[in-house]
């Protein structure tokens, strides 16, 4: 789905729902002709199900027994993400023949625990899926020990339960890396509130690149933000004010990355002829910046998907009698280019070591 979302220009949750033929949705024929010719050029093919050796999952019960998975989050209108990591998990439910209910509890104890109480009473419950809106250590309720149960964007520590969360420190790395390998050499980052985890391990992973590529970390060229665009406004306004400014500022979200771009224009400095940007996250917004947003994609899709696939799979091994392998899995995204990033010219590169020096 990244792969045909690149290649077409449309959203990931767009490809969903035209793989999908969802009704109701509102685009055009155009881009539904778009998708599926994407999708046919890529090798993609709908089938009802998933490979034969996965249907070995039947075993476990008909599609009216036990086929109900219950989607647990804390949060889904307050941020774009979680609605795709759902995208993913329903994707994977239906190809099992499973059915995804989702509920949202705000982060509210009790409204948790009721759900809980109603839900799993249900006979047709096959496990549950617990996310959270932002990566963080949990507590889980004590009624999940009682039924088979994977972490989606969370891990516990003290709890035996398999969990998927984002390659943090990869992606901040790799988001680096490629304005390395562009020949920027100093580049400013602004990152998001620091008490996160996302924020924490987006800035190792630039750091590590640095230090990777024998740069030394530049203090100076590190601005702390809150994930909004305004944030990203008036950070850059910061940045290009450094007696030796940034010829490239990677941003810890796109929102940031938009703030970035109006910054510089406000300055009357071009993206990305006289200063390039990275965003992350690959939202929407990505796409229609001007110039369109290079960015490394958060892989939300991906992680419903695994979320369920894994409860399925471990569910079957245990009744298979295979012994139990808990796991905390990291997903990579790739680094979409677009057009935000220029490879920076030999003589600029002097220019910008002189002033260091």
């Amino acid at each position: 789905m990244t792969d045909i979302a690149k290649l077409t220009g449309v959203s990931q949750s767009t490809v969903s729902l035209v793989l999908n033929n969802a009704s109701g949705a509102k685009f055009s024929d155009a881009t539904r002709e778009k998708v599926l010719r994407a999708a046919h050029e890529l090798g993609y093919r709908m089938t009802p199900r998933e490979p034969a050796a996965l249907d070995a999952f039947d075993a476990l019960g008909t599609e009216s027994e036990r086929n109900l998975i219950v989607y647990l989050a804390d949060e889904i209108s307050t941020s774009p993400h979680p609605v795709v990591s759902i995208d993913g998990a329903r994707d994977a439910a239906f190809s099992h023949g499973r059915i995804l209910a989702v509920y949202s509890t705000h982060g509210n104890a009790q409204i948790e625990a009721r759900v809980l109480d109603a839900t799993l009473g249900n006979p047709n419950v096959f496990g549950v899926i617990y996310a959270t809106v932002y990566t963080r250590r949990v507590t889980l309720p004590a009624a999940l020990a009682r039924v088979p149960t994977v972490l989606l964007n969370c891990y516990a520590n003290d709890a035996n339960v398999s969990s998927v969360v984002p390659a943090e420190v990869a992606g901040g790395h790799t988001a680096t890396d490629y304005l390395l390998a562009a020949g920027h050499r100093r580049i400013g980052y602004i990152n998001g509130e620091p008490w996160q985890d996302a924020a924490r391990e987006r800035l190792k992973g630039y750091r590590t690149a640095l230090a990777t590529a024998d740069l030394p970390f530049a203090p100076e060229l590190l601005r702390e933000g809150d994930w909004s665009s305004g944030a990203g406004f008036e950070a850059t306004l910061s940045l290009m004010r450094e007696p030796n400014p940034p010829t490239a500022i990677f941003c810890a979200n796109d929102l940031m990355a938009l703030g970035a771009i109006e910054a510089l224009k406000q300055l009357g400095l071009r993206v990305p002829d006289d200063v390039s940007v990275v965003g992350y996250d690959d939202q929407e917004i990505a796409r229609h910046t001007h110039p369109p947003l290079s960015t490394v994609v958060l892989p939300n899709y991906e992680l419903g998907r695994w979320a369920v696939e894994t409860l399925l799979q471990e569910e079957h091994n245990r009744a298979a009698g295979a012994p139990l392998r808990r796991r905390t899995v990291k997903l990579d995204g790739p680094l979409i280019e677009r057009g935000s990033v220029k490879v920076i010219t030999e003589a600029k590169q002097l220019a910008t070591n002189n002033i260091s020096d």
